[in-house]
């Protein structure tokens, strides 16, 4: 499972996983396939490293990875970069 991989190697510190249905073309063919929307949090920090290692073990040849800067309430933005700090 990647999450638990991520989580375990502390590149994220966790995930929700959305079951959602995908319309999207590839190489010429239309295609709708049942997918997982997967919304992963990390620090600032370890962003490009959890990006790297989500590529890397990804099956899709494009995955789509989208990220974006966001605020939280301090306590868990405290508990998010204890969960992802490498210094542990």
């Amino acid at each position: 499972n990647t999450l638990k991989h991520l989580i375990s190697k502390r590149q994220i510190a966790c995930g929700n996983i959305l079951p959602t249905q995908s319309l999207y073309t590839w190489e010429g063919k239309l295609n709708q396939e049942s997918e997982s929307l997967v919304l992963m949090k990390t620090s600032i920090e370890m962003r490009e490293v959890a990006i790297k290692e989500i590529k890397r073990v990804h099956p899709y040849q494009v995955p789509a990875i989208i990220s974006w800067e966001t605020e939280s309430n301090d306590e868990y933005g405290r508990w998010v970069m204890e969960s992802t700090s490498q210094l542990i």
